[in-house]
């Protein structure tokens, strides 16, 4: 067997720090690696495989599309492309949709969007307010609009038009607008920031103060969207309705998939402005159309509820035994523990010994997302690993 590991450092760009696993099967919310040890996944693909790994109706969907048609341009129409536009808008508070590649070109799109809505409506207003500990992705861009100096340090001086302010604070925002804002941008739940959930308040008032100043709001999603949270889209458990939302993560299970949706207002983007050569692809179309409707059909949303509420008395059960843990927080199937001491790295490698798949988000925090799938025997089994864990890390 080749040693694939080695391969992958004399052949690959260094830019991720991998685990030294090497996958190569996965069903539900199982994988196993090249020597056949079974791992119970909790990272899945960072939120992305939101049905479990190779689902029957995405498998289906992908079958039957890659033997029909797989790709044009965005010269033609394609059906995919169109069920799933109508059906992300049909679920949803929002009126438009365009379809790209990921998360990041996702929120580039919106970016374009209202800077372009600030040069007809708000005099050619162009800044975006957006949040410390955010992540919008990798671009230069986003990059600027991420409230994260590690991220921005290796590449500065950074794009102009983003102002970062505290996340949660009503007054960081209405401080930092001015006649130069055309938009605020923000998680519901900071998801790669250590899973810190916004307030039904804090977005109430940002609701608010966007319709008081003429501004749009921007919520990214990428992580939350399509049932992580345990309603289809994070922004319903606050009432508010963003006026353009990204998608991307969750949206395909698997499949590589963004998508800007907006209300008529915000769409002010016209032929020629924006495009993708790959995005909503008949291919990867077909297989978001699948997982969304299975997700709407299937009561998802009432599981991820269900295993949510049930995970957390078990984390909090982790807790109150074990005082290293000095938080859990999180919404849905989308949550995180945080230590008194930077001992997630050690926890994560301890957790993948024993079989279980976790994300280190912080050096003092984990994050767990398992597919929207998950079953109790399977929240079980990964807390009864939890707990050894945290009985050999507990230290003085």
């Amino acid at each position: 067997m080749p040693d694939w590991q080695a391969l992958e450092r004399q052949y690959y760009m260094q830019t991720v720090k991998r685990l030294p696993v090497t996958l190569v099967r996965g069903q539900g919310t199982r994988v196993w690696d090249d020597k056949g040890k079974e791992y119970l996944d909790f990272v899945a693909g960072w939120a992305v495989t939101s049905l479990g790994h190779c689902h029957p109706v995405v498998i289906q969907a992908l079958t039957e599309q890659a033997g029909t048609l797989i790709h044009t341009s965005n010269q033609f129409y394609t059906v995919p492309q169109i069920m799933l536009a109508e059906l992300l808008v049909k679920h949803s508070c929002l009126d438009r949709v365009f379809l790209s590649n990921s998360g990041t070109e996702a929120n580039e799109g919106a970016v374009k969007m209202a800077r372009k809505y600030g040069k007809i409506y708000r005099n050619n207003a162009f800044e975006v307010i957006t949040t410390m500990n955010s992540f919008h992705g990798r671009t230069l861009a986003m990059v600027a609009a991420t409230g994260q100096a590690n991220f921005q340090s290796p590449y500065v001086p950074m794009p102009a038009g983003f102002i970062n302010v505290e996340y949660n604070q009503i007054e960081a925002i209405r401080r930092a607008t001015s006649d130069n804002t055309c938009a605020i941008m923000i998680e519901v739940i900071q998801g790669e920031g250590g899973v810190n959930v916004a307030s039904d308040e804090y977005l109430q008032e940002v609701r608010a103060w966007c319709d008081e100043k003429g501004l749009l709001l921007i919520l990214d999603e990428v992580q939350t969207g399509v049932g992580r949270t345990g309603t289809m889209f994070g922004y319903e458990h606050s009432g508010i309705e963003p006026d353009i939302m990204t998608l991307a993560k969750g949206l395909g299970s698997g499949v590589p998939i963004g998508a800007i949706l907006a209300k008529e207002k915000a769409a002010v983007l016209e032929p020629g402005e924006h495009g993708a050569t790959f995005g909503g692809n008949a291919l990867v179309s077909a297989a978001a159309y699948a997982t969304v409707k299975y997700v709407l059909d299937n009561d998802i949303l009432g599981n991820v509820c269900r295993m949510s509420d049930y995970m957390l008395v078990r984390l909090q059960e982790l807790r109150a035994k074990y005082p290293l843990i000095t938080d859990i927080r999180g919404r849905g199937l989308l949550m995180a523990l945080q230590f008194r001491r930077d001992v997630a790295e050690d926890a994560l490698m301890a957790c993948l010994d024993k079989g279980l798949l976790v994300n280190r988000v912080k050096p003092n925090t984990l994050r767990l997302m398992p597919a929207l799938t998950i079953g109790r025997d399977e929240v079980d089994r990964a807390m009864v690993i939890l707990g050894q864990v945290m009985e050999d890390l507990q230290g003085p």
